[in-house]
């Protein structure tokens, strides 16, 4: 039994340490933190809970996908919500719209906003289909080890998509802003703005619009303990509080990893932490990529967030709800051209107590709100301070209730803390955009070209961003491992 020592433990790396088990490894996970989960860690305060990451559950077919694959369905383990309305977006005081959970309640929707729409949605939403047949089906299960992985009948067919953009091809059959706004809402899940991204990515609405918006019942890090128990049950070994300091090589392979001071040798070396983060942990002659190549990256926000617990419900919100209010492209002007903490941000906020009882004491209400910000700039308390009078009063504006005086207590996380709890490059929240010249390819390897035995996964390899992905990248860098170092792969 070959011995594999994976660095932290995101979905990524979950998901790798259970196809590894289950394929013969020996497989212990070091977590830096005292929990499970990395990003998709859970807070819990004074009766209140919150995800202290992701909050949305898009793709069901992918969870269903890697479960299938340990012959186990996710109800197994967790039982999941469809929402509806799957969320809100604000446009100004008393102007907000529900998607809700069928396409074709959307297009009502639609069609009441802008006369003709609907049919142009349907047209939007086929392309968006096929898109994501193609990709997540296909491609996204790919390795990126090769431009020609992108080269298929079907691709070829989409190489204009290519070529455009999201915000090209909406602007292109919607005029109402409103309308735009929604529609490019779902890739900024992919850390790029719409002008930056390929049209092909309409794959996304796909994902919000044809199969909706779920809520796994105890919040996503159901979804965690889920992934652990069936890491366990193959034998996968974690050990918490356990900070990673070194990886050393010997004669071009991995043979030890320093933990809380001391070594402990390995065979393998996995690692599902920071990309940028790992390398340091080598001597500078074995790594990859130089500081100027993670300089001149494009990278997904960060973000600040609240977790608040409030002693009363909050009125006229829905689970998730979204405050489009102000001007996008100078927010995300911001963000991505001249970063700096945004004058008038929008914001995002999700009341998981809506939907489930177990966030918030009775009469309560657990909420998270989001500022997406540009990673590395300065970050302070008093910062923070000022950005949450700020969301709060516009908050109440909005959605015209008084809600300050009802804040029983607030915690928030930045820049400093993304860095600090999850050694990530310059506290970004969701790693590195998927732009056309960042895609499949062309973003950092999944195995290293420098040490033989030492793999990387996650958000700043293959696939990019968001738990969807971060799934698959544990299973290609899992079959990668298994293609290289020859352990007999179980059948299904």
């Amino acid at each position: 039994m070959k011995e594999i020592s994976i660095l932290g433990s995101g979905f990524s790396s979950l998901s790798a340490a259970c196809y590894l088990a289950k394929r013969g490894y020996g497989v212990t996970v070091y977590e830096k933190n005292a929990t499970p989960g990395g990003r998709a860690r859970q807070l819990s305060q004074e009766g209140f809970k919150f995800d202290m990451g992701p909050t949305w559950y898009w793709m069901p077919d992918v969870f269903e996908r890697f479960f299938a694959d340990f012959d186990k369905l996710p109800s197994d383990y967790y039982a999941l919500i469809k929402l509806n309305p799957a969320y809100q977006v604000y446009f100004g005081k008393d102007d907000t719209v529900k998607i809700e959970d069928s396409l074709e309640k959307i297009m009502k929707s639609f069609e009441r906003i802008e006369k003709g729409s609907s049919l142009e949605l349907y047209k939007f939403m086929k392309m968006a289909q096929e898109n994501y047949d193609i990709a997540i089906k296909n491609l996204v299960y790919r390795p990126g080890v090769s431009p020609l992985e992108l080269i298929t009948s079907q691709t070829i067919q989409k190489l204009d998509q290519f070529a455009s953009t999201i915000s090209r091809e909406v602007r292109r059959r919607f005029t109402n802003r409103k309308l735009i706004q929604i529609l490019e809402f779902p890739v900024l899940f992919l850390g790029a703005k719409p002008s930056q991204t390929p049209a092909f990515y309409s794959f996304m609405n796909q994902a919000d619009f044809g199969l909706g918006t779920f809520h796994p019942v105890n919040g996503m890090y159901s979804v965690v303990e889920a992934m652990v128990k069936l890491a366990e049950s193959f034998g996968v070994r974690f050990v918490y509080n356990a900070a990673v300091t070194a990886i050393h090589v010997k004669s071009d392979m991995a043979t030890s990893i320093t933990v809380n001071g001391e070594d402990v040798k390995t065979e393998i070396v996995l690692s599902g932490a920071d990309y940028h983060h790992t390398e340091t942990l080598l001597q500078p002659n074995y790594r990859m990529y130089s500081e100027d190549y993670w300089n001149r990256k494009i990278f997904a926000p960060s973000s600040l967030l609240f977790y608040v617990g409030f002693d009363k419900k909050i009125e006229n919100v829905c689970h998730h709800t979204l405050f489009f209010d102000v001007d996008f492209d100078i927010h995300a002007e911001s963000i991505y051209d001249k970063p700096n903490w945004p004058e008038e941000p929008l914001f995002y906020a999700s009341f998981p107590s809506k939907t489930d009882e177990s966030f918030a004491p009775k009469g309560q209400e657990a909420a998270v709100f989001l500022i997406p910000l540009a990673p590395g700039i300065a970050d302070s308390e008093k910062i923070r301070s000022v950005y949450f009078e700020k969301i709060l009063s516009r908050f109440e504006h909005l959605t015209n209730q008084k809600v300050k005086n009802h804040v029983l207590f607030k915690s928030s996380f930045c820049v400093n803390d993304f860095v600090s709890e999850y050694n990530s490059y310059k506290g970004n929240a969701y790693g590195l955009a998927n732009t056309l010249f960042q895609t499949a390819f062309l973003r950092p390897k999944l195995k290293s070209k420098k040490v033989k035995n030492l793999y990387f996964t996650g958000q700043l390899t293959v696939p990019g961003p968001g738990v969807p992905p971060a799934l698959i990248s544990g299973k290609l860098v899992s079959e990668l491992i298994q293609k290289h170092h020859n352990i007999t792969i179980e059948s299904n």
